[in-house]
């Protein structure tokens, strides 16, 4: 803070100025005045906030001066130097506005009291400045959002709320001067989802950033709701509407190394039809789990689209039971995907039918680990839920879910009747990089070669060496997906030799060579 001493002796302002460490007190000392004149003259420019001045000086007085203080900075903090004397004139000066006064005889003690007075006053104001605003801010925000989801969606958004038509004037989004119903120019609400920075206690921190990016670079006004920036904003009609949105978007994401995702509803030409525009807004944006985190969309994006297949076919559900059988964990990724990949693709999906194709699909998977439980028709307690959140990639969040299940059928299969056979598939697992005969096994879990073949096959659904085959070329997917190892050290911890029959083995079982495998995996 700063302070001013004003007085028109000099050993009076000489002797203020240098025995009180003004510093230590967290006061800023300006050079002081040796007049009221002088004084009136520098305040525009160097705008104290504490005034310490004498009473009585040649030509304007103390009072007269607070007056002009007090008229020029209202909340600034005066006071004042008396003698004996001039009690009854320094109580007037208190009730014009003064903040205290002091006698010339006081001691710096005193002094400093006054002056620390004077600081929490104006602390004190300040705190209630910046409330009073801050709850201005939050009142026009939460009538702008009621205004947008309730009244302005029913039909009513004619009467709009005078705060929020001040906000829209002070931005510049319409006229100040504007009556109410009148036409407003091209006006809209876009919705806009930020991602990008990785680690989601920075979600708020990114979407304000934006925010504030966003207010700098266009006529609008934001608030936050539900973890979206929502934007009332002027725009030109259009093909340059459009690019000059855009334009605005990119330079948001250079500024802050982010992805916006940015819905549009249409243009509309009074503030009663905003209500209008925010909902296609919404119904665009609930697309971004269909297009993904980046780019700019308006409702004829998405207005032709009917909507997707909403469960998964019968050749589908066979396809997934099988995998889930075998316990391929590559394949199963790749199923995953492809069906994933498909109904992202369909030019018809809306995002309804997307969720509910594939939570059909996990509830598929679901059902099927319930009917082959011990005890059959065990209860599971429901099937799990599929995650929409922004950042979650569908593929990813859908595979786990259907590894979840493999992996807790084939848990518990080996704790059913043919243990013995859960037993041999375990060693074949932890032995794929041996020679492997059935004899071998079969020794291993105490059978008649003949009697395990059958019994693994009735168990398993496959032929002894087909099962082997099938468990190498996993365990192979699951190397080349998650090591950098070469493809010679890949078929060595599998059981082959020979890498060029490997390949062929590893192609005829998924597919694709094993550097075609890694390569569609990304690694």
């Amino acid at each position: 803070m700063n302070i001013l001493i004003i007085d028109d002796e000099s050993i009076i302002r000489t002797g203020l100025c240098t025995v009180i460490d003004w510093g230590e007190l967290g006061m800023t000392l300006l050079p002081p005045a040796e007049s009221a004149e002088e004084a009136l003259a520098r305040i525009p420019a160097e705008q104290p906030d504490i005034v310490l001045t004498d009473i009585r000086m040649s030509g304007m007085d103390g009072i007269e001066l607070a007056g002009e203080i007090k008229r020029r900075l209202p909340d600034a903090e005066i006071i004042i130097l008396t003698g004996y004397d001039d009690f009854g004139y320094a109580q007037q000066a208190l009730r014009q506005g003064v903040t205290d006064y002091l006698l010339k005889t006081s001691g710096p003690e005193e002094v400093i009291k006054a002056v620390m007075k004077a600081q929490q006053n104006l602390t004190a104001k300040r705190e209630s400045a910046k409330q009073g605003v801050a709850q201005a801010a939050a009142l026009r925000q939460r009538l702008m959002e009621e205004w947008l989801t309730g009244g302005a969606k029913a039909g009513a958004g004619g009467t709009v709320p005078e705060p929020v038509r001040q906000w829209l004037g002070e931005a510049g989004v319409i006229s100040e001067s504007e009556t109410p119903g009148a036409p407003t120019g091209e006006v809209r609400v876009l919705l806009i989802g930020a991602s990008g920075w990785g680690d989601g206690r920075f979600d708020e921190l990114m979407l304000g950033s934006a925010e504030n990016r966003l207010q700098e670079l266009l006529p609008c006004v934001t608030l936050r709701r539900n973890r979206t920036i929502v934007a009332v904003l002027r725009t030109e009609a259009d093909r340059a509407g459009r690019a000059a949105l855009a334009k605005a978007l990119g330079r948001v994401e250079e500024m802050l190394k982010c992805e916006l995702f940015a819905a549009a509803g249409s243009r509309v030409s009074t503030l009663g039809e905003l209500g209008r525009s925010y909902e296609e807004a919404e119904k665009v944006f609930a697309y971004r789990v269909l297009f993904g985190d980046r780019g700019f969309y308006e409702i004829g994006d998405i207005e032709r689209r009917r909507g997707g297949r909403s469960v998964c076919s019968e050749k589908e559900e066979q396809e997934l039971l099988g995998l889930l059988i075998q316990h391929h964990t590559p394949q199963l990724h790749a199923w995953t995907r492809r069906v994933v990949s498909e109904q992202l693709e369909d030019p018809e999906t809306t995002p309804a039918t997307l969720r509910a194709y594939l939570q059909s699909v996990v509830i598929v998977a679901q059902r099927w680990l319930e009917r082959h439980r011990d005890g059959r028709g065990q209860e599971t307690g429901g099937s799990p839920s599929l995650s929409f959140e922004p950042g979650v990639k569908l593929e990813d969040e859908v595979f786990r879910l259907l590894l979840s299940v493999m992996n807790e059928f084939h848990r518990e299969a080996g704790e059913g009747r043919y243990s013995y056979i859960q037993r041999a598939i375990a060693y074949i697992r932890s032995h794929l990089n041996q020679q492997l005969s059935l004899q071998q096994v079969a020794g291993f879990v105490h059978l008649n070669p003949n009697h395990f073949s059958e019994v693994f096959k009735r168990e398993t659904g496959q032929g002894y060496m087909e099962f082997v085959t099938r468990e190498r070329m996993s365990r192979a997917g699951s190397l080349l997906m998650t090591t950098q190892k070469k493809i010679s050290e890949v078929a060595g911890e599998v059981g082959y030799e020979d890498v060029k029959y490997f390949s062929q083995q590893f192609k005829k079982s998924t597919g694709l060579t094993p550097s075609e495998f890694r390569q569609s995996n990304g690694i």
